[in-house]
């Protein structure tokens, strides 16, 4: 099992829940998050003074996968977050030790 987590830009959800949607996915975690990468925020303009955001909105989604459909979801979230300017964001694949369904006490494959 693994846990995908992917961090893109907030209009590319609906794109990307539909992308995985269309592999099988059955469930998403979505959290909004802030932060900044290698574009370390940008200035803006408000009432006519100028001001540094530093950290810019984003959306995490945290998807747990079994191993066989993690190079699924990590392309149908490539691709469909991708607009090709800075910022488009990452994705992280980690190591899930156990997954339990707290409902009916399942585990492993049969709890995601």
């Amino acid at each position: 099992m693994k846990l995908v987590t992917a961090i893109i830009k907030p209009f590319k959800l609906d794109d990307v829940r539909q992308a995985l949607s269309n592999v099988g996915v059955q469930g998403v975690t979505v959290t909004e998050v802030k932060g900044f990468g290698r574009q370390k925020g940008h200035t803006e303009l408000y009432r006519g003074a100028e001001y540094v955001v530093d950290f810019l909105p984003k959306v995490k989604l945290e998807i747990a996968v079994s191993d066989n459909m993690v190079d699924q979801v990590i392309e149908s979230v490539s691709e469909s977050a991708k607009t090709g300017k800075i910022g488009d964001g990452k994705i992280f694949v980690t190591e899930l030790e156990q997954i339990v369904r707290i409902r009916t006490n399942e585990r492993g494959d049969e709890a995601v």
